[in-house]
């Protein structure tokens, strides 16, 4: 597809409306999406709306409605209602707070409860890893859990009567690759163990159906594709059938039945909302609220069809364009991938510096990954073909082969 084609496509594409109110520097083809949502104008507003208004002028009364605002205190359970349709959940089924991590601690604690004389807990050697020093630690604390990675390709395979949890990342972040979870989530009820599955590279991009999938748990956070922000609260979700039994072992005060009666004895909330903490962090709710708002009317199915376009908009454009000089590592079948795509190059490192500083900014993942997102909501097709013309360029002159390029750097 030529620049022509693809501004004549973005025309007529009915998500295009969330890009207008990006504020992104001139020139910048954002494609880290899967890294960091970019800011929205209506999300700064909002914030300063609760800085200078709600915080700075209503101080602790904020905390219940007023002409100011609808008060922090229902603030988890509002942005919970608007998360919920896009990881094919119901309201009652979704806690937001902490980070992924502490969520994760959470619900693998609570999933291993739910099948006691079982001593396994089963991943992959792709999973995220962060995801494994969870669970070791979970196993560390506890004493009776082992922690058993396997090949990606062996998961069901290592499914037994000795397995209790089986957790994974729905999208593998490396190579964006998709696992089929509503076919594991099956496989691992068929041996009677239950599930935990971390969102985090998949929702807001793509059409997640934890119904569906008959999920029994799962985790993700929202600065990716849901532009909340850096280090916006992360969630947790809890399948109706285990709202009257499972429990967690972080039991914070609005995790409480009744937080404001200050009981000294523990009552869990009614469903998901026993696995909120403490105080909510309302600034970094408060602007993943207003992210969210921006997704009113948008289906999910339309986003998840609108990142296929794009990841293959791309795949054609690099086959056709670098020649052979990179490796496209994610999975061509669309409905295998994320939406991400994953190129291998030797200099991985040096050729996206190369790249961010023309403006084009995706992230790499050593030894040798390039990586780019393509938020359905933010990037445009024009962006796709304009990004390709600048990843040959660059290649062509060995513009990353410089003392500058080459080097050591943080990753992002």
């Amino acid at each position: 597809m030529d620049r022509a084609r693809c501004a004549a496509w973005d025309a007529t594409d009915p998500l295009g409306r969330a890009r207008d109110a990006v504020l992104l520097p001139d020139g910048v083809i954002y494609l880290d999406g899967n890294s960091l949502g970019p800011l929205h104008a209506t999300v700064a507003a909002r914030l300063r709306q609760v800085i200078e208004v709600e915080w700075g002028q209503g101080l602790i009364t904020s905390w219940n409605p007023s002409t100011r605002g609808p008060g922090w205190v229902g603030l988890p359970a509002r942005v919970a209602a608007k998360l919920a349709p896009w990881v094919g959940a119901d309201a009652d089924e979704i806690a937001v707070a902490d980070s992924t991590s502490v969520d994760l601690f959470k619900a693998l604690a609570a999933a291993r409860q739910l099948r006691p004389g079982r001593g396994v807990l089963l991943t992959d050697d792709a999973n995220f890893p962060t995801d494994r020093y969870v669970a070791e630690g979970l196993a560390d604390l506890i004493g009776d859990l082992e922690v058993r990675v396997v090949p990606t390709d062996e998961v069901a395979s290592h499914l037994d009567d000795q397995v209790a949890v089986l957790t994974l990342t729905h999208v593998d972040y490396r190579t964006g690759a998709r696992n089929d979870a509503a076919a594991l989530t099956r496989a691992a009820h068929d041996v009677g163990a239950v599930t935990v599955w971390d969102l985090s590279h998949s929702t807001g991009a793509l059409a997640v159906d934890l119904h569906a999938w008959d999920a029994d748990l799962a985790v993700g956070c929202t600065y990716k594709y849901l532009d909340g922000g850096p280090g916006a609260p992360a969630f947790l979700y809890l399948a109706r059938r285990w709202h009257e039994v499972a429990s967690t072992p972080l039991r914070g005060w609005f995790g409480h039945d009744r937080p404001f009666a200050f009981d000294p004895t523990y009552v869990p909330a009614t469903g998901a909302a026993r696995f909120l903490g403490g105080t909510p962090p309302v600034l970094s709710l408060s602007a993943l609220d207003a992210a969210l708002d921006l997704r009113a009317g948008i289906s999910p199915l339309d986003a998840e069809a609108k990142a296929r376009t794009l990841t293959s908009l791309f795949i054609d454009l690099v086959d056709a364009t670098l020649g052979g000089q990179v490796e496209v590592v994610t999975p061509r079948e669309p409905a295998a991938r994320g939406a991400q795509v994953s190129l291998r190059h030797p200099q991985a490192a040096a050729v996206m510096s190369a790249l961010i500083s023309r403006g084009v900014i995706g992230d790499h993942r050593p030894p040798d990954l390039l990586r780019f997102g393509f938020s359905p909501l933010i990037v445009r097709a024009v962006d796709v073909h304009d990004a390709v013309e600048v990843i040959a360029d660059v290649l062509a002159t060995d513009a990353w082969d410089t003392p500058e390029h080459r080097a050591p750097r943080t990753v992002t």
